[in-house]
């Protein structure tokens, strides 16, 4: 392994020839998928030359050395393949939502636009001409009292009351 790390090609070989078969096994053994586990082991073996100036004699055998390079690589390739797997599951759920419902978003929008209507037909003249032109022509408080010829203060109080009037009416929260 030291001529290997050296970057000696010749050395390889024998390294190689030792390590391929047990690589693949054991990378066979925990991927299940042969074409995986080629790659991984070809992974593994090109990991061994680039990084075998890592591997310290005095810590253990090479060959140890390298089946946890091989278990390493292998496991990652699991969870990688684990982690698109729900990726793709999670795509697919967002993909099988219901479908639009054209009509019946229609028929709802125009129950609410009758509901308005007839909850703004509760309101004094006054409180219904400030909400419209609040909300409908989109001015301000001081456009709209200029608007009506009122006091500013009256207007943000009729629009006060008008809108909780509205929601009263509509059934929403306080």
């Amino acid at each position: 392994m030291a001529r290997v790390a050296s970057g000696d090609r010749d050395a390889f070989g024998p390294v190689y020839d030792a390590v391929s078969g047990p690589v693949m096994g054991l990378v066979s053994r925990i991927l299940r998928d042969p074409a995986q586990a080629e790659e991984v082991t070809q992974d593994v073996l090109v990991e061994v030359w680039r990084t075998s100036g890592r591997f310290r004699r005095e810590r253990g055998k090479a060959m140890t050395w390298v089946m946890v390079l091989a278990h390493r690589r292998a496991v990652d390739r699991v969870r990688s393949t684990q982690a698109l797997r729900d990726r793709e599951q999670r795509a697919a759920l967002l993909e099988q939502t219901t479908p639009f419902d054209e009509v019946t978003e229609q028929v709802e929008a125009r129950l609410e636009r009758q509901e308005v209507r007839r909850c703004l037909r509760t309101l004094t003249e006054i409180q219904r001409e400030s909400v419209a032109l609040a909300y409908y022509q989109g001015l301000t408080y001081r456009e709209v009292a200029r608007s009506l010829s009122l006091p500013l203060g009256t207007v943000k109080t009729r629009l006060r009351d008008g809108l909780i009037r509205l929601r009263d009416c509509l059934g929403g929260e306080p």
